[in-house]
């Protein structure tokens, strides 16, 4: 076993793919297959499971690359103390739920890291897909919320992928409109009060399960709604319309300007958002970064769950 096989099984990993890894690597595809089959005989083990659709990371290759990301991590420490070599790229990513405390917090980590050269990924993805990203490795930490009626569902999933989550902050649900709006003026809005108007929620594709909804409540009589897959998206239809949607109560104002209000829903749920990691993969520096980064914005005073939207 050698480095630069860890460092192939890595990319394969990142990439999610044995073609763009060896375009990444500068290497063919075929001696980057060889690298890597040779390691799994090694090992005895099987790293990534090959179909006709491509790869996907086993059960063993998961725990694998965890360790390899680790013994990555402090060879370029070493070499980079004791040789003075340039140290190689870092490597982080995150998948979230639709959540703007969370790119606030990846920018100020792109700001403060000081890091020379580094491979970073954001994504806002649908609520399975973040599971799935933290469980196959595609991304080192996932953002989402339980509640009462989605943690027996989401619990399994988190237990079967071998992921923990560790909550952030505590809030309730907040309908969320533009400043103009007929909602605005109200003190607490009521599930009647929203009939006359579009309520816009996340799509979540082939898994559109209540359980997976962004919106945090489940409304039984919805004559108009309206489905989109991103962020800024859903504030222009909201800044645009009279269309309505639920979230945290959290939206920096700095990237959707003042045109949004929120006012508390009617409800007594509450609702936790939190962050997922796999439980046996110890947090590299870039990781522990970013988390006391999150929860200084969630818990410091220049994050005021009333000063902010969504």
């Amino acid at each position: 076993m050698t480095l630069q096989q860890l460092r192939y099984a890595i990319e394969i990993a990142n990439s999610g793919s044995m073609n763009e890894a060896a375009k990444r690597l500068f290497v063919s595809q075929p001696s980057l297959s060889n690298a890597v089959k040779e390691l799994e005989n090694e090992l005895g083990i099987t790293i990534f499971e090959r179909t006709n659709r491509g790869i996907s990371i086993s059960a063993e290759g998961m725990e694998f690359l965890g360790y390899a990301r680790q013994i990555i991590e402090q060879a370029d420490f070493m070499e980079n103390r004791y040789t003075g070599k340039k140290r190689s790229a870092i490597y982080f990513s995150v998948s979230s739920q639709h959540y703007a405390f969370a790119v606030d917090a990846f920018a100020q980590l792109m700001n403060e890291s000081g890091i020379a050269e580094y491979r970073f990924s954001f994504r806002e993805t649908q609520t399975y897909e973040v599971i799935e990203d933290v469980r196959t490795l595609r991304s080192d930490l996932g953002i989402l919320y339980i509640s009462e009626s989605n943690y027996k569902v989401m619990n399994k999933l988190f237990s079967d992928g071998n992921l923990k989550f560790t909550p952030l902050f505590n809030t309730n649900p907040h309908v969320y409109v533009r400043a103009g709006h007929p909602l605005a003026v109200k003190e607490m809005i009521a599930e009647e009060d929203t009939l006359p108007y579009p309520y816009i929620t996340f799509e979540q594709g082939d898994n559109n399960s209540l359980h997976f909804s962004e919106e945090m409540l489940s409304f039984t009589q919805i004559e108009k709604n309206i489905q989109v897959t991103d962020r800024a998206t859903l504030t222009n239809l909201l800044l645009g319309s009279d269309a309505y949607t639920v979230g945290t109560g959290i939206l920096a104002s700095a990237l959707n300007g003042n045109g949004l209000v929120t006012v508390p829903y009617d409800s007594g749920e509450m609702f936790t958002v939190g962050w997922i990691a796999h439980k046996d993969r110890k947090p590299s520096e870039i990781m522990s970064a970013y988390i006391e980064i999150l929860n200084d914005l969630v818990t410091g005073s220049s994050f005021n769950l009333n000063q902010f939207l969504l």
